[in-house]
């Protein structure tokens, strides 16, 4: 019994996104969910912190250190990082046992090219014995339980950090998809530019992140538009800290051009769908997943923009590992929405 449960922890799923890595070891669940960060002592060459230790060092680092995310726009920008953060995050998930490394089922982006997928194998194999790639808006949908083996099409919007996957899928496969690298790392650089240029204040990545989750909206309600928040910054032209109170509705009119890019995605895709999957599209609805589905008013702004009704995922945060982990724990099933060939030590 002892020997079953030890092989059972062998095979690992992951969502390697550009703002959190989530990690799922199969037969015990999800066990990470941490921030895509590393911080690297420059001096040694070695990384001093991984993941929610790291992100607090963001922004606060001597000279010595540097904090990094090694992955932007979903792919890795960092390969020395996102190897450490890899295998760091294997090592603490999987708690250091093993004396087979594990198999790895990793989500990525639909729309990065072979070099990139090439990027994400290889730092893989940095902890794991062989790698398989699986794509993300599959992935999310297995993880929000839709029917994708089914010969019924079902659309799927992930908006993630770094990108937002648009599918249509049926019977296991992807029938069409778009991928932008437009997504909730961009709605947070659209507030930190509407700060500067209209308030002459500079804020960091984390606070227009706050403000994000906390204010941030897609669709016009004038309940919610008239509520504020404090603001912390350094005013650009005093040189100084400086405390200001911000709109709701502004900061919808800042996101707007981003959420724009986001919903034109939804549309050419459902233009190039087939008219039978078009049809129980309308029929079912759009799925929404990933951390953007959690911005107020999307689901109104996306039904009004393409008539269709639009709902969120369970869990939208966790649909991608959620998927990753259902294809190891039943592999023969759902062995063909992963993306070939296997990647092993060997073939590397």
């Amino acid at each position: 019994m002892f020997f079953k449960r030890f092989q059972l922890s062998r095979d690992i799923g992951i969502d390697l996104g550009t703002a959190n890595t989530l990690m799922y070891v199969s037969g015990r669940g999800i066990v990470l969910q941490e921030p895509s960060v590393v911080a690297i002592d420059l001096e040694r060459g070695v990384p001093l912190a991984v993941g929610d230790e790291a992100k607090l060092m963001l922004g606060r680092t001597p000279g010595n250190i540097r904090a990094v995310r090694p992955l932007r726009d979903g792919v890795i920008a960092d390969f020395d990082a996102a190897e450490q953060m890899i295998k760091t995050f294997i090592q603490k998930g999987n708690e250091g046992r093993g004396i087979v490394a594990p198999r790895l089922v990793i989500g990525i982006p639909s729309g990065v090219t072979g070099v990139e997928r090439r990027a994400v194998r290889e730092a893989g194999l940095a902890g794991a014995r062989n790698v398989h790639l699986i794509e993300e808006p599959v992935a999310a949908a297995i993880g929000a339980g839709l029917p994708v083996t089914e010969p019924v099409g079902t659309m799927i919007v992930d908006i993630g950090g770094g990108t937002t996957e648009v599918a249509v899928l049926s019977l296991g496969g992807t029938v069409l998809s778009e991928s932008v690298r437009v997504a909730g790392d961009e709605l947070s650089d659209s507030i930190s530019t509407y700060l500067k240029k209209v308030h002459n204040l500079v804020v960091g990545e984390r606070t227009a992140e706050e403000i994000k989750i906390r204010i941030g909206s897609a669709f016009p309600d004038d309940a919610h538009d008239e509520s504020t928040m404090d603001v912390r910054g350094l005013h650009l032209l005093s040189g100084l800290p400086r405390t200001i109170p911000v709109r709701a509705g502004d900061i919808r009119e800042a996101m707007a051009e981003p959420l724009n890019v986001i919903v034109e995605a939804v549309k050419r895709t459902l233009e190039r769908t087939p008219p039978e999957l078009a049809a129980d599209i309308v029929d079912r609805g759009i799925v929404l997943a990933g951390g953007g589905a959690l911005v107020r008013g999307i689901t109104d702004l996306i039904s009004h923009e393409t008539g269709i009704l639009v709902h969120i995922a369970d869990d939208p945060l966790l649909c991608v590992v959620n998927g990753c982990g259902r294809v190891i724990e039943d592999y023969k099933a759902l062995e063909r929405v992963l993306d070939t060939p296997d990647f092993s030590r060997l073939s590397a």
